[in-house]
């Protein structure tokens, strides 16, 4: 159930982001005279983009078929591991691109019409839709690996649920900021997938303890289950979402706290320069 949650936050929040992608690019070439012949281009970069994700998926479920059972408790605790890094990769990169993104795509797009480049226009939509689609596989993989895989019928229910959820959204975001505005809609939901990644990285950590990769140092840190029990409906929505245990191993509460000092060192304000005389 928790990670069914996950797999439809995780779909609703990429999805949005790819269709601002799109939006941006298809408005541009739509209200620009010498811009509409790229639209067909724009549109088979956009094809190419998820194609390109579409096989990495199968690749990920291919190598995880034909993996041991010990191999395939590796590769998830790999995959949970990297889901969390381009999580936080994800976040940081949109914290520092996402005001000049639309100016930058538009730059692009300007400069492929001016030379009649419509392939840059093609390799434009087809590099940052793929980029937004391969994140998600992979985000997407780690999760379904631990619910029951691409075969259950609840994953692909979240998947839908998450994809109509992100067009709702998006079509609320389109309408100028009157009920959210872009900046809250990734201020909000750029905390949530710094605490999704925390909770991946924990469950990397856990695997890696299970396959004896990783010691745990001491079994049971503490035990905050009469306050809140991750066994729980609710303690095991926060669990899923956060990586809160009731009863943590303290190499997994090393992970935590290690995870949450990365993400405050990076978000730390740049220094001033100090003044020479």
């Amino acid at each position: 159930m928790q990670n069914l949650g996950q797999i439809l936050f995780v779909m609703w929040r990429e999805t949005v982001e790819a269709m601002l992608v799109v939006g941006i690019l298809h408005a541009w070439l739509a209200h620009n005279p010498s811009g509409k012949r790229g639209l067909t281009y724009l549109w088979l970069g956009v094809l190419a983009g998820l194609a390109g994700a579409f096989f990495l998926g199968l690749g990920i479920e291919a190598m995880n078929s034909v993996l041991s059972d010990q191999g395939q408790e590796y590769f998830r605790a790999g995959m949970l591991l990297i889901a969390a890094v381009l999580i936080v990769q994800m976040v940081f990169w949109m914290r520092r691109h996402g005001r000049r993104l639309k100016q930058d795509m538009e730059q692009s797009l300007s400069d492929s019409t001016q030379h009649q480049n419509w392939w840059g226009v093609f390799s434009l939509a087809a590099i940052a839709v793929a980029r937004e689609g391969s994140e998600t596989v992979v985000f997407l993989s780690s999760l379904a690996m631990g619910s029951n895989g691409f075969a259950s019928g609840r994953f692909w229910l979240a998947l839908a649920l998450g994809a109509a959820l992100a067009g709702g959204t998006f079509y609320l975001l389109q309408l100028g900021g009157r009920l959210i505005s872009w900046r809250t809609f990734f201020r909000v939901t750029e905390i949530l997938l710094l605490l999704l990644g925390c909770a991946l990285l924990v469950g990397g950590v856990e695997k890696l303890i299970d396959v004896q990769l990783l010691p745990t140092l001491k079994s049971q840190t503490w035990d905050s289950s009469a306050i809140l029990d991750d066994s729980s409906i609710f303690g095991g929505i926060v669990s899923a979402f956060t990586g809160y245990r009731a009863r943590p191993a303290l190499m997994s509460l090393l992970a935590f706290c290690g995870y949450w000092l990365a993400i405050y060192w990076m978000m730390r304000p740049a220094g001033k320069p100090s003044r020479t005389t």
